[in-house]
């Protein structure tokens, strides 16, 4: 399977275990050496009454992705610290 990372970001991403939607993808680690990317980030949460956001986002291991759907991506947050 082939995807760009136009389409990537524009898939929301969903946690599995509580359901709870993270945001779209806003960049990826990759292996420089191998080309393999490594995790995913997301937006953090938001502050403020939802109108800022830190600068950090939330890193996702690629081992933690369960499904890459058409519109979503699936992700095991189970025992993800917060």
């Amino acid at each position: 399977m082939r995807c760009l990372f136009s389409e990537l970001k524009c898939k929301e991403v969903i946690n599995i275990c509580d359901g709870g939607r993270l945001g779209c993808i806003s960049d990826l680690e990759i292996d420089l050496c191998t080309g393999a990317i490594l995790s995913i980030v997301v937006p953090g949460q938001k502050n403020l009454m939802n109108l800022i956001r830190p600068r950090d986002g939330i890193v996702i291991p690629f081992c933690r992705i369960q499904k890459i759907g058409e519109d979503v991506i699936l992700v095991d947050l189970r025992e993800f610290p917060a």
